[in-house]
């Protein structure tokens, strides 16, 4: 009769061959896939080099070493450039402090550091680039288009920036800015990257010909004088209603009150 004997294996053997295991497969993972460079390496773009360097000082702070985001600033990837180009061109950002909302303000950069930290943001994630000029170029548009493009910005932004572009206030402290004095550019920009409260607009939702007609018609509506006398600020009919009853209905009050004590003294 012949005895098999059989040998005891360790008690770690199981959980050393599982880690020898997983420790091959990621081995065959990383050989097998291509090695993946950073678009933001400063080794193959001068421009982007020079816009991680000005992002590193300027921008981190709030959004992080590699754009992330933090508690108090959104990520920034996949914003695109654009959105570097309107908050830092209007002069919203840098922001001085944390706020409800960030308003236009004096720019403190140049074009060309401005363009360097947005081919640096670019290269973190796609998204919107800066547009050429011939996407918001109001060159050529007729009375029609300016029309149409009244009825296009009353129906989609008259809401929040009133029907002159005046602007006006939001829930929790935003407000909608004022449209006037703001760059063609800008306002494609905006419509297109949706900055802080603002709704984004994608070129299927409105199309550039549809944009070219609202820019014409904020540009129109700012060369114009007011017709009317007093503008009131473009603030509306409720504005204008509280003025004049205001004015008309006190001026009438008063003369009513000054006939009736004139005429009990008599």
């Amino acid at each position: 009769m012949r005895f098999i004997s059989k040998r005891r294996r360790h008690p770690a053997a199981k959980p050393l061959t599982l880690i020898l295991a997983l420790f091959m497969m990621g081995f065959a993972y990383t050989a097998a896939t291509p090695a993946s460079q950073s678009a933001a390496d400063s080794t193959t773009n001068p421009q982007v080099a020079q816009g991680k360097a000005l992002y590193d000082v300027t921008c981190s702070s709030c959004h992080g070493l590699n754009g992330e985001g933090s508690s108090v600033a959104p990520s920034l990837i996949g914003v695109g450039a654009a959105a570097v180009d309107f908050q830092m061109g209007t002069g919203r950002m840098p922001m001085a402090k944390p706020a409800a909302q960030a308003p236009r303000n004096q720019v403190t950069y140049s074009d060309e550091e401005i363009s360097a930290i947005a081919a640096y943001v670019a290269s973190l994630g796609a998204g919107p680039a800066i547009p050429s000029a011939d996407k918001y170029s109001t060159a050529g548009l007729s009375d029609e288009d300016l029309a149409r493009g009244g009825e296009l910005f009353r129906t989609n932004c008259s809401a929040c920036h009133n029907f002159e572009g005046s602007g006006g206030a939001l829930p929790d402290g935003a407000y909608a800015p004022a449209l006037k004095g703001v760059s063609s550019k800008h306002i494609y920009e905006a419509l297109r990257t949706g900055p802080q409260q603002m709704p984004l607009f994608s070129e299927g939702a409105l199309p550039d010909e549809d944009v070219k007609d609202i820019i014409g018609y904020l540009t129109n509506l700012n060369e114009k004088p007011s017709y009317g006398g007093f503008a009131l600020g473009g603030l509306g009919p409720v504005a204008e209603g509280f003025w004049g009853w205001l004015i008309g209905i006190g001026s009438l009050v008063l003369v009513a009150t000054w006939l009736a004590k004139k005429g009990a003294r008599a």
